[in-house]
């Protein structure tokens, strides 16, 4: 687990854990993580990145759409999650 201030976004963290990612075939993140240098570190380590290209990115990167499709299933279970209160985001 990784805590990082209420004020930061998401990505400031991934540079923390992007070396301790396990090892999958590809992995599945929002446009917020549209970095060159993160998906070079995926691609060195075999994972196949899945990420859509911000809207101010020059050149569009081409991604599996249909697989994208899929985050749906983990933003419902966390949903889920945030409705119960159990835990605050």
């Amino acid at each position: 687990m990784c805590l990082t201030p209420d004020n930061a976004t998401a990505f400031k963290g991934t540079a923390m854990l992007a070396p301790h990612l396990p090892q999958a075939p590809e992995l599945l993140v929002d446009k917020g993580y549209d970095a060159d240098w993160f998906r070079g570190h995926l691609k060195e380590r075999g994972i196949q990145p899945c990420i859509p290209s911000k809207r101010n990115r020059l050149k569009q990167i081409d991604y599996d759409k249909s697989l994208y499709r899929q985050r749906y299933k983990v933003e419902n279970m966390f949903g889920k999650l945030k409705d119960w209160r159990r835990i605050a985001t």
